[in-house]
């Protein structure tokens, strides 16, 4: 049975057993091989590093309006990671990010796990124990029939997704090798697509187009009928070139699933050989909760007046 436990450093996880868990990594990665790609893929080398955060912090001592911690150097790759390293690049997505939080307070003020701890209780997100062939986080969304719109808004469901992708961007390993998600859509009904408008979905899609500081890989959209065409139908005319090339379609075909993601690293019923317990979402949730004072520190940032 999955429970939460902590290792020997107070470090807190989800035992899966079968030597699976499912934990944050915030740890810097150190093996050659996550350096050598780091160096091929995002120029991390010494010089470039110690130079982008050089740079990066002048530039944030210039924008006065905006409180972030500047001397802190895990925030400031954070951002860099993503950007290659490109001073300018990551300055420009900072100032995207917190301008996003300004501009949507219902999505984004009091980002915290026991906001939005309901939604994992209903089992709607998980972090699959193990990451991709290629390091990517790997994120299952189940917004079909267990999603129940009565119990999670819709904003509470992005909300959640939020608080996820947070955690794993401050994730180093996440940092370098990004993330996948996978949008399960069993039993997708027609009163569930009726709480999309386009002005969610512009909302969403710059969100994840221009917001977020993680590396997006890919988006899997696996179980879609018929009836998913006409919630794209909302999604579609926001999506850049870039995005729309990232998202694939597979309904049942997990044939077609597992030729992007190992089958290993995938539960049964996508088509995986993965042989660790599937758990329940509320432990993810409560996970987070135990970071709940650095979720607090993380959401006192941001532009102190409108920009």
């Amino acid at each position: 049975m999955a429970m939460l436990k902590f290792d020997e450093n107070k470090v807190p996880y989800i035992d899966l057993g079968k030597d699976y868990c499912v934990r944050l990594e915030n740890d810097e990665f150190t093996d050659a091989k996550s350096k050598e790609k780091a160096a091929r893929e995002l120029r991390e080398t010494p010089d470039v590093v110690a130079e982008a955060l050089k740079e990066l912090r002048a530039k944030l001592q210039e924008e006065k309006s905006l409180y972030v911690p500047i001397d802190d150097d895990s925030f400031l790759m954070k951002f860099l990671r993503p950007c290659k390293f490109y001073p300018s690049s990551a300055f420009a997505l900072i100032q995207r990010y917190y301008r996003f939080k300004l501009k949507h307070p219902d999505a984004c003020e009091e980002l915290l796990p026991s906001t939005v701890q309901h939604v994992y209780d209903e089992d709607l997100l998980h972090f699959q124990p193990l990451r991709d062939q290629n390091g990517c986080r790997i994120l299952v969304m189940q917004v079909g029939r267990k999603w129940k719109p009565s119990k999670v808004s819709l904003n509470d469901l992005f909300r959640a997704m939020q608080v996820a992708l947070e955690a794993g961007m401050t994730e180093p390993r996440t940092q370098l090798n990004g993330a996948i998600v996978i949008l399960d859509m069993d039993g997708l009904s027609l009163s569930q697509i009726l709480q999309f408008t386009p002005r969610f979905a512009a909302m969403a899609v710059e969100w994840v187009q221009e917001c977020t500081a993680i590396r997006l890989k890919a988006i899997h959209i696996v179980n879609n009928s018929y009836l998913f065409n006409m919630l794209f139908t909302i999604f579609k005319p926001f999506l850049s070139e870039k995005l729309r090339k990232r998202i694939s379609f597979h309904g049942k075909d997990w044939k077609s699933l597992t030729s992007f993601v190992d089958p290993i690293c995938l539960w049964p019923r996508y088509g995986g050989t993965l042989d660790a317990p599937e758990f329940e979402g509320r432990l993810v949730g409560e996970l987070f909760a135990l970071y709940q004072k650095e979720y607090e520190v993380a959401n006192s940032y941001g532009y102190t007046k409108k920009v």
